[in-house]
């Protein structure tokens, strides 16, 4: 389980983090999703012990990252953002090396290199050369890496950076695997829909505050805003204009008489959207179809946080 309670990471005037309260049981995959810049690594080298808070804590299976960072690390697997490999090691030999700086005995690390490279398929590399391997493939070498001492806990900054879909869907399914195995993982993203297809649960950080937490679902509904409602009509253009401007829960209207077609903001529930249907049907306007226009996450998104520079 992870607790994190009032972390605080400042630079003079500037929050870097900003009182950031979280509770995660175990198993869980979770998604951290913010514009550069917003505090992700932040949180992420704090959890890691690479970085002290200014204050707060975070506890990882009751151990404190302030008090207890050696336990912590024995906790933790950590895959930072920008990673670094070893040139003229091969596969096996990096893994190996890592293991033996784990204190792993020779042969324990010579029955676990085997079953990491499977999980990470990456078992046909096994004595290529590191430096010779593909962008994709270093990303799931370090996440081998870290999953070397057999941590409960993962922390992945941006593990699917610069890869392309195919590697993009390996590492997902990787993940998932992962969480199967009873891992609990934390990973960072600038792309809500990415980490929506890994997560159980989403965090959205913004200018070093947590601003919505919950599942997929729970955090589109959270942020969505006004619904965005599309009439479309036989006849009676301006007549049904009128009828919908009475109610004052409808704005930003837009009429389309070309395709006979009304566009409006509706800020009410999804019982009060049904009521007004209905109303309009019993007013005899010549509807063909009223629907709602469902934002995307990415939409989403960037709406919450202002459109911040996701490059």
């Amino acid at each position: 389980m992870i607790e994190i309670t009032g972390l605080t990471k400042r630079y003079g005037d500037f929050y870097a983090l900003n009182d950031l309260h979280l509770t995660l049981g175990d198993g869980v995959v979770f998604g951290f999703v913010g514009a550069n810049g917003a505090g992700k690594s932040t949180t992420f080298s704090i959890l890691a012990t690479l970085l002290s808070p200014t204050s707060g804590d975070a506890l990882i299976n009751g151990k404190s990252v302030v008090r207890e960072p050696a336990a912590v690390r024995k906790e933790i697997g950590y895959m930072p953002d920008f990673f670094g490999v070893y040139d003229q090691l091969k596969v096996d030999e990096y893994l190996d090396f890592y293991g033996a700086s784990y204190n792993l005995k020779a042969s324990e690390r010579k029955k676990l290199i085997p079953e990491l490279l499977a999980l990470v398929n990456l078992t046909d590399k096994r004595y290529e050369y590191v430096d010779l391997l593909s962008r994709g493939m270093k990303q799931r070498l370090c996440l081998a890496r870290a999953l070397i001492h057999d941590p409960n806990v993962l922390i992945l900054d941006e593990p699917a950076s610069g890869l392309d879909p195919r590697a993009r869907v390996e590492m997902r399914d990787i993940i998932h695997r992962l969480k199967d195995l009873g891992k609990t993982v934390l990973i960072s993203s600038h792309i809500l829909p990415e980490l929506a297809e890994m997560c159980d649960e989403i965090g959205v950080i913004d200018n070093g505050t947590l601003i919505a937490h919950g599942n997929v679902a729970q955090i589109q509904a959270e942020l969505q805003g006004d619904a965005h409602i599309f009439v479309e009509l036989s006849y009676g253009l301006e007549e049904a204009r009128a009828f919908f401007e009475r109610n004052p829960l409808v704005s930003a209207m837009f009429v389309d008489h070309a395709a006979m077609q009304l566009q409006f903001s509706f800020s009410g529930t999804k019982v009060e959207q049904t009521e007004l249907l209905r109303e309009a049907m019993l007013a005899d306007l010549a509807i063909t179809s009223f629907t709602e226009q469902k934002k995307d996450l990415e939409d989403v998104f960037m709406a919450i946080t202002k459109g911040a520079d996701l490059a």
